[in-house]
């Protein structure tokens, strides 16, 4: 074999090389490239439902908010009767087991409404 030859031959082996190593690399970079935009749609879909669930929260405590003005109301109510049985004095000082079925009958007939 000629020198030309085995150069030809050498430089037909570099290149065949170079070929097989770029078709590697591209393959690598289309998989980085696909993973990427994977990635981009996924968290563009997460946002969107973040968004969605956002919108949804708020037209729910939109919805909510009168009943819980009544709830607080009537929490208001039951805190005030609550001070106010706190409040009494016993019926019967020396008698305490009396008191307390004195004032649970009162609080039921307070409780009874026609």
């Amino acid at each position: 074999m000629s020198a030309g030859a085995a150069v030809l031959v050498l430089s037909l082996l570099a290149n065949a090389a170079l070929g097989w190593a770029y078709l590697g690399q591209r393959d690598v970079l289309a998989k980085a490239i696909e993973q990427r935009d994977t990635a981009r749609a996924d968290a563009l879909a997460c946002s969107d439902a973040t968004e969605a669930l956002r919108e949804l929260a708020a037209k729910r405590a939109a919805a909510a908010a009168p009943a819980r003005a009544v709830a607080a109301n009537t929490a208001r109510t039951h805190q005030q009767r609550a001070d106010h049985t706190l409040g009494l004095q016993p019926s019967k000082p020396t008698d305490l087991c009396a008191s307390m079925q004195a004032l649970g009958d009162e609080w039921l007939q307070g409780r009874v409404r026609p």
